[in-house]
């Protein structure tokens, strides 16, 4: 749904007072304005939302917008006076500090841009994507591990908001700790489909099977998603060794569903993936590594639709094999997507994976 339709449905359900008429107008102004800003008039969308904002002053998401306006126009000056006002009202939302703080950021104010950011998840410990923001930040300076922390911080606090799923995956993938990238990958998958980004999570992860899955020579084959070294490590918690996760588990399983495979590709990785699956509910690791995505997995597994949710899952690694398995199963996919569509991952506070869980 857009900023547009989401506003409109957000100030639609105000309660009128006695300033009805002066609410209904800005109401108007607003709709109009996010319409021109959403076929880049933006110029033309400021007066609307000042007008707004003199109709309806004590509404916070319209000044909001209005602050928005100026920020995407680059009047950041503007947008940071109404932003410091709003940001001491009692109705004052996450998004609010998020923007300030992006509006210190292009002011070249580093510091009251990390300030407002960590003022707001004093306020809003929950806030995905104020835990983003510092992650770029640090990202933006090639600083990998101190971003990672907020975008897994992220994770933890928010787990259904995808894009801190979107930046750790990129990290990890690329660096010698890349289990947890494919975990995150497509956890972020399953929360946002069907966008470019999506588009490009799925090419990473096919890309990374390819990477870290090698076969050498006949009879022979490598996994690496695991940096080697040290494979027991000491729980001070539990005052007992314990064997990380990818050295315990993800790449030995793996090793084991390749013994019958010749090479990586989305047909292969189907067969691969689900012998995992298979075997992490079989020989009970699903109660040393309890995983919110290999929970959906089975139950992807259960309901028939392994192949046609493989598929998509790697579909942007290999097009032509992906619209090749479509083509040939028309109906299983078509299942698929209906059964897919009613089916979403639900993630919450209760019911996530970061990667400390398994520390």
């Amino acid at each position: 749904m857009s900023r547009y339709a989401v506003l409109f449905l957000f100030l639609f359900a105000v309660q009128f007072s006695y300033a009805q008429t002066n609410q209904e107008k800005a109401l108007n102004n607003v709709k109009q304005a996010l319409y021109l800003q959403e076929h880049g008039k933006i110029n033309e969308s400021i007066p609307l939302l000042e007008e707004a904002v003199k109709l309806d002053p004590e509404n916070t998401t319209i000044s909001y917008e209005l602050a928005i306006g100026y920020y995407t126009k680059g009047d950041y000056d503007k947008a940071k006076d109404i932003l410091e006002k709003l940001v001491k009202r009692k109705d004052v939302f996450s998004s609010v500090y998020q923007l300030l703080g992006n509006t210190y950021d292009k002011l070249s104010d580093v510091n009251k841009c990390i300030a407002a950011y960590f003022e707001g998840i004093k306020k809003f410990p929950e806030a995905g994507e104020l835990y983003l923001e510092l992650g770029t930040m640090y990202l933006s300076r090639k600083e990998h591990n101190e971003a990672l922390a907020y975008y897994e911080k992220g994770i933890q606090l928010n787990p259904a908001f995808a894009s801190n799923y979107y930046w750790a995956a990129k990290i990890y993938c690329n660096s010698d700790e890349a289990v947890w990238g494919m975990i995150y990958g497509e956890l972020f998958l399953n929360l946002e489909r069907n966008s470019n980004r999506t588009d490009e999570i799925s090419k990473l992860l096919f890309d990374t099977y390819k990477k870290r899955i090698r076969f050498p020579r006949d009879s022979a084959f490598q996994v690496n998603f695991s940096k080697p070294g040290t494979y027991v490590v000491f729980d001070t918690a539990k005052n007992k060794k314990k064997t990380p996760f990818a050295k315990a588990l993800y790449e030995p399983t793996l090793m084991l569903a390749l013994l019958n495979e010749k090479k990586v590709d989305i047909n292969s990785l189907s067969r691969i993936r689900k012998y995992f699956i298979e075997s992490y509910f079989k020989n009970g690791s699903y109660q040393n590594f309890p995983n919110a995505l290999f929970d959906f997995q089975y139950k992807v597994l259960k309901a028939g639709h392994w192949d046609a949710y493989n598929c998509w899952i790697l579909f942007k690694g290999d097009e032509a094999e992906g619209n090749q398995w479509v083509n040939a199963n028309k109906p299983k996919w078509d299942n698929f997507v209906k059964w897919f569509t009613k089916n979403k991952i639900l993630l919450d506070s209760n019911y996530k994976f970061y990667r400390a869980q398994y520390d």
